[in-house]
């Protein structure tokens, strides 16, 4: 007597780039297993979360990034899931009890794209110039460099942003690079700002995987799509994050580099008005990386000191 075979069900953000990126995991899946090209093995599983639907207000004013994740999160710990797929830069530092990352897919371009019909690069924006974004990394950052520019929220997707752009409601914005280049799109980017010029948030450009920790044969299926650079590096980003508290109501950028055998981070954190920046750097072996991180987070905290994070009325 025979039993047939599990379906496994992939839950994601219903949004086109959070589609996007699934049937990419969903791809690598069937590519790496050939039991899981049978037709119906694979089930893909929209999910509507809160980040989706509220866009009129920044994600720090109505609970933090955990609203792109806590119904999948949910989904998932109920069992009407079996994985989730995540833009790891959206994926809360601390994870529920029960949860685990069961992979990271090899990452994508970590830079951030600047768009604007009005001028070539950032440098090339008038002072006064509205710039929309809705992450307070970039508004802080934005802010340190160019305090002359007035900065608003603009949410939505690539071309709810383009709209209100070509409106004049805002004369630029950024995107990550990574999914303009998903949804097929980096042709948008008006400049590819380097890293060494706008620090990315931690974790950009990464995919993650996440399913219940005591799955043990969804977590093999995952093991065979596991890049291991991308783990690390990722690893040593959302180290310093733990150890910031960070969350998206608070201003870090990160990223961690790896040279042969040794790994590079570098971390900055900003006041919410871009008033000051701290930065730090740490290198060494790759098995120290999430060491490092910690180690990073922590000096940057301490020299940080209470109320840093805070709002400026």
């Amino acid at each position: 007597m025979t039993t047939d075979p599990r379906r496994l069900i992939i839950g994601t953000r219903s949004s086109p780039l959070a589609m996007v990126q699934t049937e990419t995991a969903a791809d690598a899946l069937r590519l790496a297993h050939a039991d899981l090209t049978d037709d119906g093995r694979l089930v893909i599983e929209p999910v509507k979360t809160t980040g989706d639907l509220v866009l009129d207000r920044p994600l720090s004013e109505i609970g933090g990034k955990g609203l792109f994740t806590k119904e999948l999160d949910r989904a998932l710990m109920d069992r009407r899931i079996d994985l989730a797929v995540h833009s790891m830069k959206d994926l809360e530092t601390w994870l529920p009890d029960g949860m685990a990352i069961g992979c990271i897919l090899p990452r994508a371009d970590v830079r951030d794209a600047f768009i604007s019909f009005k001028a070539p690069t950032l440098n090339d924006l008038k002072p006064g110039a509205r710039v929309g974004t809705a992450s307070i990394r970039r508004k802080a950052q934005l802010l340190n460099m160019r305090p002359d520019l007035e900065v608003g929220v603009i949410r939505g997707n690539v071309q709810t942003r383009l709209a209100k752009l070509e409106a004049g409601e805002f004369d630029a914005t950024f995107l990550a690079l990574a999914g303009l280049d998903r949804l097929g799109q980096r042709h948008v980017a008006t400049d590819i700002i380097s890293p060494d010029v706008f620090l990315p948030a931690c974790a950009q450009g990464a995919i993650g995987i996440t399913c219940r920790a005591d799955d043990t044969e969804t977590l093999d299926y995952l093991a065979a799509l596991n890049d291991a650079e991308s783990h690390v590096t990722v690893a040593c980003e959302r180290a310093m994050l733990d150890a910031l508290d960070g969350s998206c109501r608070t201003p870090i950028a990160g990223l961690a580099r790896i040279d042969g055998e040794q790994i590079r981070l570098k971390g900055m954190i900003f006041r919410p008005d871009g008033s000051e920046v701290l930065t730090t750097d740490r290198h060494g072996p790759l098995a120290d990386a999430v060491r490092l991180g910690r180690d990073a987070g922590e000096e940057l905290r301490a020299r940080a000191g209470p109320g840093f994070f805070d709002e400026t009325v």
